[in-house]
C-alpha cells in the first residue's frame, strides 16, 4: 500500500516539473509571441527584463502595460542604457520623431520645424523655414554698407585704365550664427580711374 502511495506521489511530482520546464523553455527561447528575447517575462504583461544588447519598450494602454524587448527604439523614443536595464524611454514633446534625450529632439513629425532641439509649427522671429531639412535657420540681418572704396587697378590708384572700387557690410556678431543664411557682404563695380592718360586719352 506505501509502495503505491509513492509511486502516486513520485508521478504527481513528475507532471508537476514537466509542466514547469515546459512553461520556462517556451518563454526563454521565444515560443511565447510576447517573449521573445525576454529574459524574464509575464504572458500577460510581456517582456520584464531583456538580454543586455536589447532594450525595454513598455507600451501603456490605459492602466495596463506591455513590454517588448527590441533592438531599436521606435520613433518618438530614445534609449538609455543602465547598469540592469536598457530602456526605451518616450521623447517629451508629442511633436518630435527622433530625440536625443527627452527634451532635446533631432528630427520633427510632418508639418513642424526643427530650432535648438524643439519642433515649432512656424519658424521663430529672425529665423526662416527650410523645406528640405524642415529646419528653422537663423537669418543674418547685416548692418548698412560703408563708403565705396578707392578706384583701384592692381593694387594701383592711378593710371588710364578701368578699375574696382568695393564696399562692405558687417552683421553684429549676436545676429550670426553658424549655417546662418546671409545676403551678401561685398560688392563691387567698375570704376574709371580719377588720373587720365598723358595727351587726355
Amino acid at each position: 500500500m506505501q509502495w503505491i502511495i509513492f509511486m502516486l506521489l513520485l508521478f504527481i511530482s513528475s507532471m508537476e516539473m514537466l509542466t514547469q520546464n515546459r512553461w520556462k523553455k517556451q518563454a526563454s527561447t521565444g515560443l511565447l509571441e510576447n517573449c521573445t528575447g525576454c529574459v524574464l517575462c509575464s504572458e500577460d504583461n510581456g517582456c520584464i527584463t531583456c538580454h543586455h544588447r536589447l532594450f525595454l519598450l513598455i507600451w501603456r494602454d490605459g492602466i495596463r502595460q506591455y513590454g517588448m524587448c527590441v533592438h531599436t527604439c521606435p520613433p518618438g523614443y530614445f534609449g538609455v542604457r543602465g547598469l540592469e536595464v536598457n530602456r526605451c524611454t518616450k521623447c517629451r514633446s508629442p511633436s518630435c520623431e527622433s530625440c536625443f534625450s527627452r527634451d532635446f529632439c533631432m528630427k520633427c513629425k510632418d508639418k513642424f520645424y526643427l530650432h535648438k532641439g524643439q519642433c515649432f509649427r512656424q519658424c521663430p522671429p529672425s529665423t526662416a523655414a527650410q523645406p528640405s531639412t524642415r529646419e528653422c535657420q537663423e537669418t543674418c540681418v547685416p548692418g548698412p554698407w560703408s563708403q565705396w572704396s578707392a578706384c583701384t587697378h592692381e593694387s594701383q590708384s592711378s593710371g588710364c585704365k578701368w578699375g574696382v572700387e568695393t564696399r562692405v557690410r558687417e552683421v553684429p556678431g549676436a545676429a550670426r550664427e553658424e549655417g546662418a543664411s546671409c545676403p551678401a557682404l561685398l560688392e563691387t563695380r567698375r570704376c574709371r580711374m580719377r588720373k587720365h592718360c598723358p595727351g587726355g586719352e
